[in-house]
């Protein structure tokens, strides 16, 4: 039986442990859970999944793995107050954007460190995570983090630079689709359907089309030009986001989120 020790109890943290105990990879009883001050949410978790509020300091000894969730702007506060209550042994992952290896080693010591940038998807299953490791990591505990992950979705180990893209793509991704549907439910009761009709169809509309890409072997411009007939309404509707900058626009969101990322590795 393991021990999974949770510091922060924020939306990431909420999304892993609901994933783990969705996916039978985890017992709820395996789960504990704590944060600064916040105790409402504390015991929403506990009543939601089953999972322990940590009221025993003597977890943080048997602890298996634990789990950097708090915000970024906490983490220093927070590892220096972890650091007495830990044993050498245990390995850390963190999820936290922008805070690097060699950071969490300055105030945790030398020890298996794992950074993980999965996304809110994990809550069904569907999370791309990517994943770095430092040297500590023994192959056993490798195994199991990549375990932990591939039973929320797909991972992919990187190194550490690059998780900074991997911020910026897939673990802001979901929030990128999410306003992409906003725009689409605003524009398509413009154009007189409702709201739900609209759901429905795009919803299955980009669930189909990630499967295409899926399953493909085809590139994804192939797979766009087939859906574009010469003078058709795709290719008008094409026109209007080559118009509008559509690549221009996507770039600069990129960018810009993965220079975040890295302004706060930075300070």
């Amino acid at each position: 039986m393991k021990k999974i020790v949770f510091i922060g109890a924020g939306s990431m943290a909420e999304a892993l442990m609901q994933g783990w105990i969705k996916q039978n990879v985890l017992a709820a009883q395996e789960i504990y859970i704590t944060n600064r001050s916040d105790k409402e949410r504390l015991q929403f978790l506990h009543e939601a999944y089953g999972v322990n509020k940590v009221e025993d300091p003597a977890i943080y000894q048997q602890a298996d793995v634990i789990i950097l969730a708090m915000k970024p702007k906490d983490a220093i506060m927070a590892m220096r107050e972890l650091k007495s209550k830990i044993t050498a042994q245990s390995a850390v992952v963190s999820v936290l954007a922008g805070v690097s290896i060699a950071t969490i080693t300055q105030f945790l010591g030398e020890r298996p460190i794992a950074r993980v940038m999965p996304n809110t998807s994990a809550t069904i299953g569907m999370s791309a995570s990517g994943i770095a490791f430092n040297h500590k990591v023994s192959a056993t505990q490798r195994s199991m983090f990549l375990e932990l992950l591939e039973a929320i979705g797909s991972v992919i180990e990187v190194n550490e630079d690059q998780l900074h893209a991997v911020t910026a793509l897939s673990g802001s991704g979901p929030a990128y689709i999410y306003y992409l549907m906003e725009a689409f439910e605003r524009v398509g009761t413009k154009v007189g359907l409702s709201k739900d009709t609209v759901r429905l169809l795009m919803t299955q509309t980009l669930a189909g089309s990630a499967e295409m890409l899926k399953q493909s072997t085809d590139e994804p411009d192939v797979l766009r030009k087939k859906v574009t007939s010469p003078g058709g309404t795709t290719e008008a509707g094409i026109q209007a986001l080559e118009q509008h900058h559509f690549h221009e626009a996507i770039e600069a969101c990129i960018k810009e989120a993965e220079a975040r990322s890295r302004s706060l590795a930075n300070g």
